[in-house]
Parts: C-alpha cells; sequence; structure tokens
C-alpha cells in the first residue's frame, strides 16, 4: 500500500472505529444482548474500506472531514449488517467472521437477524439525527443507501440473485449483475455519498459516479481472484469470475475496470490522488 494511502488509513480507521463505539449502544444498555452482539459484530475487526472511501471523497472537496464520519460510521454499519445476515445458516451458513466466531454461532441464530436488523435501522436513525449537513442533502444520502441495501440493484438484489445461482448457474450477464448489487452498490455508494457531502459540483459528481461503477464491480472481481488464489474453497459453489472466466480473463477484466476508474478522474487532478492510490492498492491484489 502505497504510504500516503496507508496513513490515511491509519488515521481514518482509529476515527471511524471511535465514532462507531459512540453511535452504537452500551453493552449494558437493555436489553443488553442484542447490544452486545451488534457491538460484537461490528468492533474489533474489518478493514474499514467502505467508510474510508467515504472519508477520502468528502476529503477532496473538504480539509475536515470530522463532519463526515457519523455518515462513514453509518455506510459500515450497514455493512456489518449484511455480513451478519450473510453467515446465517439459511444464507452462506458460515461459522468464522473475521476471525472469531460469527454472530449466530456466538450469541444464536435469532439474536444475529435482530443484530442485522438492529443495525441497519440504527443506520438509517444516525443518518436521520445528523446536523451537519442540509436536511435536503441528507434525503438524497439515505436514499441512496437504500437502494445500495434495497432489492432494487442493491445488496439484497445480489444476494437473491446469488442464492438463485446456486441452483441455476449464472452466465456472464448474471454475474456482472450479482457483483454489481452485492457488494459494488455499497461500495459505489460509499464514494458517492462522500464526494456529495463534501459539495461536488453536478458535473464532477457525474465523473465520480463512473468512477464508483467501475471500482464496485472491480472490487468484487478481485475478492474473487483472491479466493481462487488463497486456496479456501470459501467461494466453491458460487458464481465467481474465475469460474466463469478464469483467472487470466478476470485479471483482464479487474484491469479494465480500474483503467476507467482511473480514467473518470482525470480531470480531478491530484486532488484525488487517494482514490487514486486505491485503485493502485486494489489492483496490487490480483497477484
Amino acid at each position: 500500500m502505497n504510504s500516503e494511502l496507508s496513513a490515511f488509513f491509519d488515521r481514518a480507521r482509529p476515527a471511524i472505529d471511535a465514532t462507531l463505539s459512540q453511535l452504537l449502544p452500551s453493552e449494558t444498555a437493555s436489553p443488553q444482548r442484542i447490544h452486545q452482539a451488534m457491538r460484537y459484530s461490528t468492533l474489533d475487526g474489518g478493514k474499514r474500506i467502505r467508510p474510508s472511501l467515504c472519508i477520502a471523497a468528502f476529503s477532496v472537496y473538504r480539509d475536515d472531514w470530522k463532519p463526515i464520519l457519523p455518515v462513514a460510521s453509518a455506510v459500515e454499519m450497514i455493512h456489518s449488517y449484511s455480513l451478519i445476515h450473510d453467515d446465517l445458516p439459511a444464507m452462506d451458513d458460515d461459522d468464522l467472521r473475521r476471525g472469531k466466531p460469527s454472530c449466530h454461532k456466538q450469541f444464536d441464530e435469532a439474536i444475529a437477524i435482530l443484530a442485522g436488523d438492529a443495525l441497519l435501522t440504527l443506520a438509517f436513525e444516525v443518518l436521520a439525527r445528523s446536523k451537519d449537513f442540509p436536511a435536503d442533502r441528507m434525503l438524497q444520502v439515505m436514499s441512496a443507501l437504500g437502494r445500495a441495501a434495497g432489492s432494487c440493484g442493491g445488496m439484497i438484489a445480489g444476494q437473491v440473485l446469488d442464492i438463485e445461482a446456486e441452483v441455476t448457474p449464472a452466465n456472464e450477464g448474471q454475474l456482472e449483475a450479482i457483483h454489481r448489487s452485492k457488494t459494488g452498490a455499497l461500495i459505489g455508494a460509499s464514494v458517492w455519498i462522500g464526494a456529495y457531502l463534501g459539495g461536488a459540483p453536478e458535473l464532477e459528481l457525474e465523473n465520480i459516479g463512473i468512477f464508483c461503477d467501475r471500482i464496485g464491480l472491480a472490487f468484487q472481481v478481485i475478492d474473487d481472484i483472491l479466493d481462487a488464489t488463497d486456496g479456501s474453497n470459501r467461494d466453491e459453489g458460487k458464481a465467481t469470475y474465475p469460474g466463469i472466466h478464469g483467472l487470466e480473463k478476470s485479471r483482464d477484466i479487474a484491469h479494465h475496470l480500474m483503467a476507467e476508474a482511473r480514467s473518470a478522474l482525470a480531470p480531478f487532478g491530484q486532488r484525488v490522488r487517494l482514490l487514486l492510490e486505491f485503485c493502485d492498492y486494489l489492483e496490487k491484489r490480483t497477484h
């Protein structure tokens, strides 16, 4: 990872973690078990990529990124909710998450379902409470996050399509739809929201939108490549890019998406170097 990007993550992650800890209910707040599960699944783990991207995009327009921290933390809550539900027996049935027992293993299935629901609900409460940005802007942010998490091209859509692909194998177009929805939508929304709340003008938001689309899909393509090469068999039976295209073509696809993402940001110059360095960081992970 580039030294400037690494330094940025070293500053952003502790700030995100501190904000999350403050926003999440205390473990001693009643009912304690649900709040323990929420904190267990959200704190002490995770790379914080989505909220960090939100902050990086915001910092293109604003030097002080303290105001965006609750918004970025709400994005991470939505991501954490999705991971809890992905791990459930009815979904991916994973016993481990971030090197420790998944939520339904540490607590139980009912608490895990409710902890995910509570995180999603709290995320939108946090956004609605914001006093740092105009109300009309926060409405747009809530709408964007709702779409990214929802059943029309968002995470729910991607999860449903992924489940269906276990029965009827996905073709190239269906696989792209799965990845754009299940992973790409929230990654892209994280960047767009940061730029939008930072005050990006309309023309620049169009370019940011292209960047979001390409990097969101590339992120999951690269994840597929890593899963196919680390020997974990984590994606066995799942629709993946290496499974359909093979490793080398998958790397070519990721490289092409990253090139388009960089091209979209070319007019911005050095202002967007953190986002460009993130592209470099992601692409280096394909080998």
